[in-house]
């Protein structure tokens, strides 16, 4: 019976080891599976540095045309779209008193003549002499202060651009008579922001392109920069000129205006390679490791090139890093690099 008993045990004992062997077996974490990706390394590239900004364009100067004082417009010479030179008449106001200005001119003329012989013969004294004189010359100023008011020339070569009266209209100081603005060249002024303000200088080249004019760009240069900072905005104002010869260009249009700081060599990855962090813009690339693991590293973007991202800082040339299949990754997942 003993006998019989201790068998029993030991059959026990050997089917409960086996149960707890299976036990510990299944208890084993499963092996997590790699995360196929293609990869790629890293190279430096010379990247252009050049910014994009908006500006609309402006005439290089505007004049309104109108005379001092309320006349009658005797004839008008130009209308709207016209192109003008400098000096050249665009209206005439009535002329009556520019003619009588002009009758006394020529007697003040013919008597500075007459008491000029005298007076060079010591028949006149100085002071008599120098109040004629005067006299003249007040009357002079006159007359070219009328002239001018009353043939009313262009100060600039350009078109223009608004005529408000017709003729015989009587002029009532309340809009000019016509504008006139000079498009050769064209101006554009540009808010550039204030982290590029040591890298703008004068006679800087500049590319311009028009939504007016699709396929055709033309070239400009830095004229002026504006010396203080818009406090809001954090941009200071640079002027660009753009010599028009054609006239394509015409105040009002708007124009994209890119701006060249040079070259750099820098870390250049394609934009698949960027993951970016939930909840924070931070940007990060998985670098790989020689164990066949990964790593995050946190970036800072320069320029979007094509389909590739320049890289300031995180990532160096000849680092391996991954590319399709970045966005599944996390720090220390094993890897394997699939061909593309």
């Amino acid at each position: 019976m003993n006998r019989y008993a201790a068998i029993v045990a030991a059959a026990l004992a050997v089917a409960a080891c086996g149960q707890n062997g299976s036990k510990s077996q299944s208890a084993q974490p499963a092996e997590v599976p790699a995360v196929r990706i293609t990869a790629t390394t890293v190279q430096a590239r010379t990247v252009s540095q050049t910014e994009v900004y908006s500006s609309t364009v402006q005439a290089y100067a505007v004049n309104n045309i109108a005379p001092q004082s309320s006349n009658r417009i005797q004839k008008i010479n130009v209308d709207v779209g016209s192109y003008v030179n400098k000096g050249q008449i665009l209206a005439e106001m009535d002329k009556v008193q520019l003619t009588q200005q002009k009758l006394q001119l020529a007697n003040s003329e013919k008597e500075l003549k007459r008491l000029k012989q005298l007076y060079e013969q010591g028949g006149l004294s100085q002071s008599d002499f120098e109040a004629v004189e005067l006299q003249y010359n007040v009357a002079k100023a006159s007359y070219d202060n009328l002239e001018q008011n009353t043939i009313l020339r262009s100060p600039i070569t350009g078109v223009v651009t608004a005529r408000n009266y017709e003729r015989g209209d009587m002029y009532a100081m309340a809009q000019p008579i016509f504008t006139v603005q000079q498009i050769t060249p064209v101006k554009l002024l540009v808010g550039v922001s204030e982290t590029d303000y040591t890298k703008v200088k004068a006679g800087q080249k500049v590319d311009i392109a028009a939504d007016a004019l699709p396929g055709k760009t033309f070239t400009g240069k830095v004229n002026k920069i504006y010396p203080t900072m818009d406090a809001a905005s954090h941009t200071f104002s640079v002027e660009v000129l753009v010599t028009n010869a054609d006239k394509a260009l015409r105040p009002g249009m708007y124009c994209k205006v890119t701006l060249n700081f040079g070259d750099r060599q820098s870390p250049v990855v394609p934009d698949e390679a960027v993951v970016k962090q939930l909840g924070s813009g931070q940007r990060f690339v998985y670098i790989l490791n020689d164990d066949g693991t990964v790593r995050s590293s946190a970036v800072t973007l320069g320029r979007h090139v094509g389909n590739s991202y320049e890289i300031l800082s995180g990532v160096n040339s000849g680092d391996r890093v991954a590319v399709s299949g970045a966005s599944a990754l996390k720090d220390g997942s094993k890897v394997e690099i699939v061909e593309r």
